[in-house]
């Protein structure tokens, strides 16, 4: 069995399903596990904030993943430990690129959410993004008053795909643009991901790669599943992380993430 010390986990189609729902045998393996002395942590497309809710109903107490590894905090206290924010130059550029094509872009900055156009009901952003939301015809401001941390562009498949296509190829090597859910292209600063945040908090905690477990379901997870010792993919994941991992799960809607820690960490069935 992997002595697996440190266990990062997703969120969205990982820990919760599509209703965001946390089943009782996750939050029991996730418990048995930390029982045994492991660290676990969440690593999340989300802001460090709304990912701290979760974090203090699993008892989690080693520091988070935000907003796909630009932000690490501690969840009992809020206080930053590393973060990094989109260059301004590439933000105006980006905001510029999107509004000549028309595109839904939101960026996030100082834990707000700003869009330019509300395209759906307040309903989908209080389900999908958690943070306070501001309409503003003028994402440039923005840009200009803070560089954000990340922007998101919600688009339907196949629009997405394309889009994810197309600004990869136009950013390539300026930004890091990943799919993070089947409505959402995502750019972030370069060099930032999950992967390398984790990296970053294993040394800070001082266990080997090898001891890490890392657990996602889509692109934006590739990184992490890839670089920990032991990667995990859900059954329900894209066919590019389950391409990376070493073991694909069951589903969420199956409890994979307890399936996940029952045969790599606790060597027992979880009931």
């Amino acid at each position: 069995m992997n002595e697996t010390k440190l266990i990062a986990l997703d969120l969205d189609g990982t820990l919760l399903d599509e209703e965001l729902h946390l089943s009782a045998p996750v939050r029991r393996a996730i418990q048995a596990a930390q029982a045994q002395g492991v660290h676990v942590t969440l690593a999340t497309g989300r802001s460090t904030i709304t990912a701290r809710p979760f974090a203090e109903a699993l008892g989690i107490q080693t520091p988070i993943i935000g907003y796909q590894g630009g932000q690490i905090a501690d969840p009992l206290t809020g206080e930053v430990l590393l973060q990094h924010a989109m260059a301004e130059d590439l933000a105006h550029a980006a905001v510029e690129r999107a509004e000549a094509e028309d595109l839904d872009l939101s960026l996030y900055s100082h834990d707000v959410v700003y869009f330019r156009q509300l395209r759906f009901p307040q309903v989908f952003y209080d389900r999908w993004f958690g943070l306070p939301i501001r309409h503003t015809p003028d994402l440039h401001a923005v840009v200009e008053a803070a560089p954000p941390m990340k922007f998101i562009i919600v688009a339907e498949p196949p629009e997405a795909d394309e889009i994810e296509a197309r600004w990869k190829e136009g950013f390539e090597g300026r930004l890091h643009i990943v799919r993070s859910h089947r409505l959402f292209v995502e750019g972030n600063p370069p060099g930032v991901s999950k992967g390398t945040a984790l990296a970053w908090l294993a040394r800070r905690l001082g266990i080997p790669q090898a001891n890490v477990m890392a657990i996602g379901d889509n692109d934006n997870d590739i990184t992490m599943v890839e670089w920990a010792g032991v990667g995990v993919a859900m059954g329900n994941g894209s066919p590019a992380v389950k391409a990376v991992a070493d073991w694909v799960a069951p589903p969420v809607v199956e409890d994979g993430v307890a399936a996940a820690l029952e045969r790599f960490v606790l060597g027992r069935r979880v009931e």
